[in-house]
């Protein structure tokens, strides 16, 4: 899938209330979950310890922390959109934010979005953006919510 490129508020504007696109999908690693667990200093068993999980969880694996599948949303996100014009990008929030399934470690994940409202803040575009991480052969998602980002266009 090739990327929607937007140069300016005008043209981001055009997809409000609009789906944007769909990610490609990512596996998540063991190796991944290990560094964000490191990163993070939660070394819970459920992530880190694949002899226990294979016993003791109920998904019978390790699985990603919610954390980590928050923290690859705006690289997907950069798979969908290319902002150019932009002379600072800030992750500025995230709003109504559901976990709704775990994601087990191997799993592949994408994101779908769109684009909630954009709004103008003196010169600062504030874009909200509803996004679903989906997980492959799953019905149910990993996770809802809306990320917002600040774009300061030239």
């Amino acid at each position: 899938m090739s990327k929607i490129v937007i140069n300016s508020f005008e043209e981001l504007e055009h997809y409000i209330g609009k789906e944007i696109g769909v990610s490609d999908y990512i596996t998540i690693t063991q190796k991944q979950i290990n560094q964000f667990a490191d990163a993070t200093l939660d070394h819970q068993w459920i992530h880190v310890d694949t002899e226990r999980a294979k016993i003791e969880s109920p998904f019978k694996s390790t699985i990603a922390h919610g954390y980590l599948n928050i923290s690859i949303l705006p690289y997907l996100w950069e798979q969908i959109v290319e902002v150019k014009n932009s002379k600072l990008t800030v992750n500025y929030g995230i709003e109504s934010l559901r976990f709704n399934k775990p994601v087990l470690v191997n799993s592949q994940v994408r994101i779908r979005a769109k684009l909630k409202s954009l709004k103008n803040l003196r010169g600062i575009s504030k874009a909200e953006i509803d996004v679903v991480m989906e997980i492959k052969d799953n019905v149910k998602s990993a996770l809802e919510g809306t990320i917002v980002f600040l774009y300061h266009f030239i």
